[in-house]
């Protein structure tokens, strides 16, 4: 090897190292900064005041939520997905890719929605009074703008993501484990519970987890509600209250707690492992009688109506009655700003999680992996949680970088970081680079190694063998991680309401802003167009699980 190319692969190797240690700065730098700021001492007293009044109130509704929300979620999920992957019925075919369609409405447009349907000048009460001729007070009513409601918003929006990974899981080995316990005589009940339940736990417990992880990071829908939990604090002390230093306290208090969840979740399931190969096809159990096919068509249908479909209906009641209000000239500019950031976004996390799994596995490198696992904690980051670690860092930065522009050049060039778009791409991309990587890594899994070490046989270098042999069998996979990526950043909330530059609106914050004001006509055009942008990547997820 000559001097010249012994220098050229030595600097190949530098820039690798410079870019991996940049990316594990870039994930790592606002929690440090978050950590930084939480160790200070908040002048105006104010996290001592919430540690003496709220913030018991802040742990034991996050934690009744959080909860709820996940029994309600497993319930529905796992009881939709045996539904499916056990009997045959009329509608499955429909179902099987229709309960994915809740993950297409942030529960926070449900809950706008559902609530003006179900209070009491809504239709429905306002009817029910027509009908029997009933006044205030005559009858009882449940609140939906409540704990309860809350977790019922929840459990009705978040409950394909257990659905997801539990029907995997029944496709692989439930069905045929469920008949082969059922000949050795056990009952439907206890079959379930000792053969099929042991091998699915793991892809249950994933679900719960994602199902959490998102309640907790919710910040519309418990505002809506008023219910007083750790999102809320966080958004009260920064905005209204104007301490930093308690919001940065708040925000790793709930951090810690998401990572408690983690460790016991994992430990729950030391030993418990995903079911792999797909077993045989095991044939469906038909219905013989009719009622109880249909009885179950009604119980996977109820879900999916009350969670999408209803939903959907009460956007567009409200948005026929108000059309000259609901129609305006600004939807365009939030449709552009919300595709902006949520192409933006997915682009990065799917590109630099294609580049760090390639170097991984073409390169055999291991500081690669390291970089990527720390990248994907992002996601187990609540939103208010990130919206405040991503400031910080940036607006020092921000800080420095006008202080040496006018030293040196007497010129202010403003605030280049934060009062730009980048603050809130770079939370974005950190917030949901999880699910880019987990796509992209089960994707790389699927490839046989022999395929590398056919390639290096035939003296194919590493960037020919990716873009020749690695990238024709990863485009389904990049694909579909750029469009979850896409669809979750354009539903942000919490980071995209703090992060946002000054008069840059999108389709999640005018939604909030405007139900917040009781302005639900309105604000149902921005909501119903959330829903729209989702469902291209809502199929496509349908249609690549039914291929497996």
């Amino acid at each position: 090897m000559s001097r010249t190319q012994s220098i050229r692969n030595a600097s190949k190797r530098f820039g690798r190292g410079a870019l991996f240690v940049l990316l594990l700065a870039a994930a790592l730098g606002p929690l440090l900064a978050l950590m930084l700021q939480a160790a200070q001492r908040s002048g105006s007293g104010l996290w001592m005041h919430y540690a003496a009044t709220v913030l018991p109130t802040y742990l034991f509704n996050s934690t009744v939520l959080a909860v709820s929300v996940a029994l309600l979620a497993c319930s529905i999920g796992v009881a939709c997905a045996w539904q499916i992957e056990r009997y045959e019925f009329p509608g499955r075919r429909f179902l099987s890719w229709a309960l994915l369609l809740p993950l297409a409405m942030p529960a926070y447009v449900a809950a706008y929605a559902l609530t003006d349907f179900f209070q009491f000048s809504g239709p429905l009460q306002t009817a029910l009074r027509e009908a029997f001729a009933w006044r205030k007070g005559d009858y009882w009513f449940p609140e939906l703008a409540s704990m309860p409601g809350a977790i019922f918003v929840f459990g009705l929006t978040l409950f394909p993501y257990v659905f997801l990974l539990a029907r995997g899981a029944f496709a692989d080995r439930g069905t045929e484990l469920f008949e082969a316990a059922r000949t050795l005589g056990l009952s439907q009940t206890r079959a379930w519970w000792r053969a099929v339940m042991p091998v699915a736990r793991p892809a249950i417990a994933g679900g719960a987890l994602l199902v959490v992880m998102e309640t907790l990071a919710d910040f519309g829908t418990v505002s809506y509600f008023g219910v007083e939990s750790f999102t809320t604090g966080i958004y009260r002390a920064w905005q209204n209250m104007g301490d930093l230093v308690a919001a940065a306290q708040l925000a790793l208090a709930l951090l810690s707690i998401v990572l408690l969840i983690i460790w016991v979740e994992r430990r729950s399931r030391q030993r418990a492992r995903y079911a792999n190969g797909r077993a045989r096809k095991s044939l469906r159990v038909r219905c013989l009688k009719r009622r109880y096919a249909w009885l179950r068509f009604a119980f996977c249908v109820t879900p999916l109506v009350l969670g999408f479909v209803l939903p959907c209906l009460l956007l567009l009641r409200l948005l026929i009655g108000d059309v000259e209000v609901a129609f305006t000239s600004r939807l365009l500019t939030w449709i552009v700003n919300s595709l902006w950031v949520g192409l933006l976004a997915a682009l990065v996390a799917v590109v630099i999680s294609m580049y760090l799994n390639a170097h991984a596995r073409l390169n055999k490198h291991p500081f690669a992996l390291t970089v990527e696992r720390v990248l994907s904690f992002g996601y187990a980051v609540p939103g208010a949680v990130l919206a405040v670690a991503v400031l910080l860092p940036l607006a020092w930065l921000d800080n420095r970088f006008i202080e040496l522009s006018k030293a040196a050049f007497n010129v202010n060039p403003g605030l280049l970081l934060t009062g730009s778009v980048f603050a809130l791409v770079y939370a974005s991309t950190l917030r949901f680079y999880g699910v880019a990587s987990a796509n992209i890594m089960a994707s790389y899994a699927r490839l046989p190694a022999s395929l590398d070490d056919s390639a290096r046989v035939l003296g194919v270098s590493h960037k020919e063998t990716f873009r020749r042999v690695h990238w024709p069998l990863l485009k389904r996979g990049a694909l579909a991680a750029l469009l979850l990526v896409f669809i979750d950043s354009v539903k942000e909330l919490p980071a995209t309401l703090t992060l946002r530059p000054f008069n840059f609106d999108t389709l999640a914050t005018m939604t909030y802003t405007l139900a917040k004001d009781e302005r639900l006509a309105e604000a149902a055009l921005p909501s119903l167009t959330m829903v729209l942008i989702s469902l291209p990547a809502i199929w496509w997820l349908a249609r690549a699980q039914e291929k497996q």
